[in-house]
């Protein structure tokens, strides 16, 4: 029986939403039966096509993704980036088939990362708010990721001129510059809950005075798409209204399996070497003392009480997880969301069986950016630029979707709407603006 065919406890309720308690209820109730068991803990181990129950296994063991990953550009597609930084998202699309003309970020250091390993990309290095994008109207498609803030405004609905001084504004007024007939922005998933959903409904608020059509958010996992790490990403989808009719559009399919980390250090189907050498932060003596008392996959719940208040200090009398404490991660999953830095003391992302902080190139795997990208800048910025990237593998996935959105509308076919029927697929004529451009 193949390894690859059989996914712990733990994996299954990252995959499925759900606490490992409700997964643990299911085998009580016989609604799950474990093949195996492992480790210490004696984990529960399962057979996918065992599976089959649930509708996210049934699409992960199903051939969509090959038919995905082999979607080509009807034509040449061109495309815009905004807040680039060190071109997760970028490579993504670019292997997906876009040919970026203009790619804008503010930090030195990401710019230089562009230019080391795209010397032919059009980098536009400064402040979004003092570019002038109208002189590329008419692109095909326009992406990036603002960071998320607050509107203050006053009534009931907010205009495009009311997110003025916000990040969403510049990247709104890109698209009111350019036109593109696709644009795609992701965020982080806490945008949904932002401002108890007020920043959300802004936006959605914007786009539709832009003369778009947004196909509802969703966020995507990572993990479903060869991306060793448990990481999120809110994803908007807009579509010029004179362009939806004719628009098709389905999320991505997952992959037939997830990735661990032992896929992102080691050769094999991610990488065909093991992790290069490279240069990494290191811990102080103390604390190092304290992190070899860690277990793989274990976390400050697994140190001696004593060493648990020496540690967490007041945290320890706090309650909460806090599992990102003293976190030493596991060769049999996937890494926890990377942040800016691979030492902080809330998400400590410790190496499975050394001692240390992940290296640079470690962190870049977990990202599935390939090892010939070449990051700038100082140790300490190589980190950030690698924690605030799209992971390489999950803009690819997303890009081929966008390629089958934008071949749909090149057709065009008119879309009628019984055609909408696979959950996957979205039906954009629920809020389509009768309005549509000249």
């Amino acid at each position: 029986m193949s390894k690859k065919n059989k996914i712990p406890a733990s994996l299954l309720a990252d995959i499925l939403s759900v606490s490992k308690a409700t997964v643990s209820k299911w085998e009580k109730n016989g609604k799950l039966k474990p093949v195996e068991f492992i480790g210490e803990k004696r984990e529960s181990v399962y057979l996918l096509e065992d599976l089959m129950i649930f509708p996210v296994i049934q699409e992960m063991l199903s051939d969509k993704w090959e038919e995905q990953i082999n979607v080509k550009p009807s034509k040449n597609y061109s495309s815009i980036e905004l807040f680039a930084g060190a071109g997760g998202l970028a490579i993504g699309l670019e292997k997906a088939g876009f040919e970026a003309v203009a790619l804008n970020e503010i930090d030195k250091s990401a710019c230089a990362t562009l230019r080391k390993n795209r010397p032919e990309w059009n980098v536009l290095e400064g402040d979004i708010s003092e570019i002038d994008f109208s002189i590329y109207k008419g692109i095909d498609f326009l992406s990036g990721g603002f960071p998320c803030q607050a509107f203050s405004y006053a009534g009931n609905k907010m205009g495009f001129e009311d997110a003025r001084g916000t990040l969403f504004f510049e990247f709104a007024r890109a698209v009111k510059e350019t036109q593109p007939k696709v644009f795609m922005a992701e965020n982080v998933r806490g945008l949904l809950t932002h401002d108890k959903g007020k920043t959300l409904e802004s936006i959605k608020s914007v786009i539709e005075e832009l003369g778009y059509t947004l196909i509802e958010p969703k966020v995507l996992k990572a993990i479903f798409y060869r991306v060793p790490q448990k990481r999120e990403r809110l994803i908007l989808i807009g579509i010029r209204n004179d362009l939806a009719e004719y628009a098709n559009f389905n999320w991505p399919a997952p992959y037939h399996r997830v990735m661990t980390l032992k896929d992102a250090f080691k050769k094999g189907e991610l990488f065909n070497t093991d992790v290069p050498q490279s240069n990494g932060q290191t811990y102080p003596q103390r604390k190092s003392e304290i992190l070899s008392m860690v277990p793989e996959g274990g976390c400050w719940i697994d140190l001696p009480d004593e060493i648990q208040r020496e540690y967490m200090k007041a945290s320890y009398f706090m309650g909460g997880g806090k599992t990102g404490m003293a976190r030493r991660l596991s060769w049999s999953q996937p890494s926890l969301t990377l942040t800016c830095a691979p030492a902080q003391k809330q998400t400590e992302r410790c190496h499975p069986e050394e001692t240390r902080p992940l290296t640079v190139r470690e962190y870049a795997r977990i990202q599935t950016f390939p090892d010939h990208w070449d990051f700038q800048g100082s140790m300490t910025n190589q980190y950030k630029q690698i924690g605030n990237a799209v992971p390489v593998n999950l803009a690819f996935a997303i890009g081929k979707s966008l390629i089958s959105l934008l071949n749909s509308i090149e057709k065009k076919k008119v879309v009628r709407t019984e055609l909408f029927n696979n959950h996957s697929q979205q039906n954009l004529f629920d809020n389509i603006s009768k309005t549509k451009q000249a």
